[in-house]
C-alpha cells in the first residue's frame, strides 16, 4: 500500500463523470477515480471550508465514528474490478480493530474530514507523463484560488466547468 493524498477534483467531459486524483505522496504516481456528483461536492466542499447548517451524509458518518469512541485509521483503496473500485475504512474503537467495506469516493470524502490517511494498492497507480511538475503545481494553485473564492452554487458550476486538462495528464 502507497500513501496518497487528494491532488486534483474535475469533470471528465467525454463521461460526464467527476474524477477524483489521488497522487502518490512524495511522488508523481496518480490514481483517477470516478465518482459521482454528490461525492465530488462533498470532497470539494470539505476541501474549500465550505460549511452547511445541517450535517451532510460524510459529516454524518465522522460523527457517528466519533460519537461511537472511534478512530478512522485509515482508509485503503484495495482493487478494482470491472471498472468499481473498493475500498475500506480501518476504525479502531479501544483495542478492536473494524474493517467497512466502502466506496472510495465516499472514504474519501470522510478520511478528510477526520483527517485520516488514505493508502492506494500500488498496483492501481499510474505514471504522470507529459505536463511539466512545475506547471501542473501552479495550474493546481491557480484552481485552488479561484475554487475558494466561490460559494457553494459557484462552486457547483466550477466543478461542472472542469476539463481532464484542468487536472494533468495521466494514463488509464
Amino acid at each position: 500500500m502507497v500513501e496518497v493524498t487528494v491532488a486534483r477534483l474535475g469533470l471528465d467531459s467525454s463521461t460526464n463523470s467527476y474524477v477524483v486524483i489521488l497522487q502518490e505522496k512524495g511522488g508523481s504516481r496518480l490514481l483517477p477515480i470516478w465518482i459521482g456528483q454528490p461525492e465530488a461536492e462533498s470532497i470539494a466542499m470539505h476541501i474549500n471550508s465550505i460549511k452547511r447548517e445541517r450535517p451532510m451524509t460524510h459529516d454524518l458518518c465522522k460523527n457517528l465514528i466519533v460519537g461511537l469512541g472511534g478512530q478512522l485509521r485509515r482508509v485503503q483503496i484495495t482493487k478494482v474490478q470491472k471498472s468499481t473500485y473498493f475500498a475500506e475504512l480501518h476504525i479502531m474503537r479501544g483495542d478492536v480493530l473494524v474493517q467497512i467495506d466502502a466506496r472510495p469516493s465516499d472514504s474519501i470524502a470522510v478520511a478528510l474530514r477526520l483527517s485520516a490517511p488514505i493508502f492506494a494498492q500500488e498496483s492501481l497507480l499510474t505514471s504522470v507523463e507529459g505536463e511539466d511538475a512545475d506547471e501542473a503545481e501552479e495550474h493546481d494553485f491557480e484552481a485552488a484560488k479561484t475554487a475558494e473564492e466561490l460559494n457553494a452554487e459557484q462552486l457547483k458550476q466550477y466543478l461542472e466547468n472542469l476539463r481532464p486538462e484542468d487536472f494533468g495528464k495521466f494514463n488509464l
